[in-house]
């Protein structure tokens, strides 16, 4: 049976709309990488121009070392978005609990948990990085890590779920 709930064609189109950004970010960021290599001498002398003091070989290195973190996060944060549109297109015609559903709730907890191990080596980055004079902000992430814990939970739950529902429907 078919639900036509607002919620569910709203979320819907929020994520397919974060699809297009994620992509459109991501060539940006492709973009900037390259562009640090056509332009590298002058960002480089920018940043010794301040007088903050700041190494501008050594930023425009961790500028790039950032943009390479970015780049890997795209095709996580794609993933994400693609499989929850697919369980919300499930959720809209009625039938959310499908093995496939488990299975998507799994591969994003396996992409959030590498968005987290990344989000680890940013901080671990930003603080070799801070210790040149630049200071870049960075915290850790208790509810990320929850987040992922709790979407590998549902998933097997959901995998539950349709175990037994297919159980059920085997004795009717």
């Amino acid at each position: 049976m078919p639900l036509s709930h607002r919620g569910t064609e709203w979320s819907r189109t929020v994520l397919k709309t974060l699809v297009v950004l994620n992509i459109v970010l991501a060539f940006l960021v492709v973009a900037a990488f390259v562009l640090s290599f056509v332009f590298e001498a002058q960002v480089v002398a920018y940043y010794r121009s301040l007088p903050t003091g700041l190494d501008g070989a050594l930023l425009v290195v961790g500028m790039r070392v950032f943009m390479v973190i970015g780049i890997w996060m795209f095709p996580l944060f794609h993933r994400v978005l693609t499989k929850l549109i697919a369980i919300v297109d499930t959720v809209r015609v009625g039938d959310p609990f499908v093995p496939e559903n488990a299975r998507r709730l799994q591969q994003i907890a396996w992409a959030l948990f590498w968005v987290q191990v990344l989000h680890l080596v940013f901080g671990f980055l930003a603080k070799m990085l801070s210790s040149t004079n630049a200071v870049i902000e960075w915290t850790f992430s208790v509810s990320g890590w929850l987040a992922v814990i709790l979407l590998f939970v549902l998933a097997r739950v959901f995998e539950e779920g349709a175990r037994m529902r297919r159980d059920l429907e085997g004795t009717v």
